[in-house]
C-alpha cells in the first residue's frame, strides 16, 4: 500500500499522521501549514501549498525527507497520490501548440545529449507514467506534473510555453 506520513517538525519529530488517499484540504484535520518532514512508501505524492491541489508544490517519491524544502516548510495544505503505473513511462513533446511541428518521444531521464532545439516545447501527450516538467535544469522555476493520458495542447494555459528545460519520469522507490 502507498502512503505518506507527515510530521510537524523536522527530523520526523513531534506529532505525525499517515494518509493513504488524496486529501484536498488538510485544514479540517488540523494539519494545514504544519508539515516539516515526510516519509513516503511506494507511489509518489504531490504536496501543494493551497487546498484543492493548487499553488506551488513538491513531489515526494518513496523515501524519507527529514526537512521539507524551505519554501514549503509549514505551508503544505493538500496532498495528492500519484496512482499511475510508473513502469515504462512515455511522453511525446511537440515543438508547437496543438501537437504541431517536430515531435520527440521521450522514455528516459532528460540528459545533456538531448537536442537543445527541442527546448522550445509547447505541447505534450503522456502515453504512460507521470512526469515532472521543470523550467530550469536544476528543478527550480516553474514546475508541472504531467500524468498518464494527459493531452496538453498549449503550454500557454500553464504559463510554460517554450520554458521546458528538464523533465524526468516519476518513479516509485526512486529519488
Amino acid at each position: 500500500m502507498s502512503g505518506i506520513i507527515i510530521y510537524e517538525h523536522a527530523n520526523f519529530q513531534g506529532k505525525s499522521r499517515e494518509f493513504i488517499a488524496d486529501i484536498a484540504d488538510l485544514k479540517p484535520t488540523e494539519w494545514a501549514h504544519c508539515v516539516s518532514s515526510v516519509k513516503v512508501t511506494n507511489q509518489p505524492w504531490v504536496a501543494y501549498e493551497r487546498p484543492n491541489y493548487s499553488g506551488k508544490f513538491l513531489v515526494f517519491e518513496e523515501g524519507e525527507y527529514s526537512c521539507v524544502d524551505g519554501d514549503m516548510n509549514d505551508k503544505i495544505t493538500s496532498l495528492k497520490l500519484i496512482t499511475e503505473n510508473l513502469t515504462n513511462p512515455k511522453i511525446t513533446l511537440y515543438e508547437n501548440a496543438n501537437y504541431q511541428a517536430l515531435e520527440f518521444h521521450h522514455c528516459l531521464r532528460w540528459s545533456e545529449s538531448f537536442p537543445r532545439k527541442l527546448l522550445a516545447v509547447s505541447s505534450h501527450k503522456v502515453q504512460s507514467g507521470a512526469w515532472l516538467l521543470c523550467e530550469n535544469e536544476d528543478g527550480s522555476g516553474l514546475n508541472y506534473v504531467a500524468r498518464k493520458d494527459e493531452q496538453l495542447p498549449n503550454y500557454e494555459s500553464i504559463n510554460f510555453n517554450d520554458k521546458l528545460s528538464f523533465l524526468r519520469p516519476l518513479r516509485a522507490g526512486w529519488r
